[in-house]
């Protein structure tokens, strides 16, 4: 009984983070997440891509970043 507490507890603290990578992170949601388009652009040599684009990737990566980090602060 102890391990599923423990295991509620830990979802519990990531709940935040992963609300707003698939809120903040994901949209605009159609036709494609926002993000994907813009990892797709600089896998592709990011020609053309600006300072807003730049920003755009980090408004839209930060929510993903503080989840992997939460994540991994959670299972140690």
């Amino acid at each position: 009984m102890d391990k599923i507490r423990t295991i509620k507890e830990k979802l519990k603290q990531l709940q935040i983070p992963i609300l707003l990578s698939l809120t903040l992170g994901l949209a605009p949601f159609f036709p494609e997440p926002h993000i994907l388009s813009k990892l797709r652009w600089i896998v592709g040599g990011a020609n053309g891509m600006e300072l807003l684009d730049w920003f755009d990737v980090l408004l839209h990566g930060s929510p993903w970043i503080y989840l992997f980090i939460k994540t991994a602060k959670v299972l140690n």
